[in-house]
């Protein structure tokens, strides 16, 4: 019997690539063409508003790749197998509370918990992760607590729920992975050999497998975000903000669609006064665990299908998280 050689890695330059530079190529000509929708109004809003989400996350995306290359180049799966519980279950929590120690903004923390994957950490506990460490690092606890006026019950509130949305949504894949065979895990087919070669060129084709996937579908989202931005009015939102229920769903539908990020999304939530604190709890813990712009990263990192079963669940158990904490805690 032959056993297939495992697929190497292609560094040359993708379609991805190739799109960029066609994109750019046209850019010239497209404006010339399209100079008086341009210059609306409208669009030069939108305009701001996208370049405001891209250039505010792309720091964190680097930092994230870069990071990511490196847990590819340095950590083995022997490495993760030992600081890690071998249960699962107990894995979760340690996983959760290992956010706090990584000050990065959401789109950061997808590439790393896509290496993580590949490292050997269960799918369940990698996604703990992830949905933690945006959500409950000093950075955002910090700037929670100057957002709001030095509130520590809404810092705690924001921390508590946060933690309780990553181990909850860790332990639903836990139980769930054995149970039903057609839940869908993180798509991690492209794992490729990453104990070949130098440290150095590991940590390469890591960050560019990471890279230009996360890079993509930032973008995609951010276009979205945008454009919602400016046709869907905050005092829309607002008009529901007396009745508890539609306040609700009214900010976790807004935290997902305008993609703040989540060292910055207490300013705004502390700007909606009609709303009451339960309901701006709501906004801060759903924004960091999903929201538009990471739909469609994790897309693009773990497949579609992955995402149409995660993201649902995790606004689902988010709002449900903030609302049982903030009815206890505010």
């Amino acid at each position: 019997m032959t056993t297939e050689a495992p697929p190497q890695r292609d560094m040359g330059v993708g379609s991805q690539s190739w799109l960029v530079v066609g994109l750019l190529a046209a850019a010239f000509p497209l404006q010339s063409l399209l100079g008086s929708a341009l210059d609306n109004p409208a669009f030069q809003t939108w305009a701001t508003i996208f370049l405001a989400i891209v250039v505010q996350s792309v720091p964190f995306l680097v930092f994230g790749v870069v990071l990511s290359g490196i847990i590819s180049a340095v950590l083995s799966e022997r490495f993760v197998a030992r600081v890690m519980p071998q249960r699962p279950a107990l894995a979760v929590p340690v996983a959760g509370f290992a956010g706090v120690g990584l000050p990065a903004c959401e789109c950061a923390v997808v590439p790393i918990a896509n290496s993580l994957t590949r490292r050997g950490l269960p799918p369940a506990v990698a996604l703990t992760f992830m949905l933690a460490a945006p959500a409950v690092n000093p950075a955002v606890l910090v700037s929670t607590a100057v957002a709001f006026s030095g509130r520590m019950d809404m810092v705690s509130a924001r921390f508590l729920a946060s933690m309780l949305t990553a181990v909850v949504i860790g332990w639903i894949y836990v139980w769930a992975t054995a149970r039903f065979p057609a839940l869908h895990l993180p798509d991690i087919r492209e794992r490729f050999h990453q104990d070949e070669g130098s440290r150095w060129a590991r940590f390469a084709a890591a960050a560019w497998h990471d890279f230009l996937p996360a890079a993509g579908f930032l973008v995609l989202g951010a276009v979205v975000a945008a454009a919602i931005n400016v046709w869907v009015p905050i005092r829309l939102v607002e008009a529901v903000a007396d009745n508890a229920l539609f306040a609700v769903v009214a900010l976790t539908l807004f935290a997902f669609v305008i993609a703040l990020c989540s060292e910055a999304d207490a300013f705004v939530a502390a700007s909606l006064t009609a709303f009451s604190d339960t309901a701006k709890l709501v906004f801060l813990v759903v924004g960091p665990a999903m929201d538009i712009k990471l739909a469609a990263m994790e897309a693009g990192q773990f497949g579609r299908k992955f995402a149409q079963q995660f993201v649902p669940l995790v606004l689902v158990v988010a709002a449900s998280a903030a609302c049982l904490i903030g009815w206890v805690i505010l």
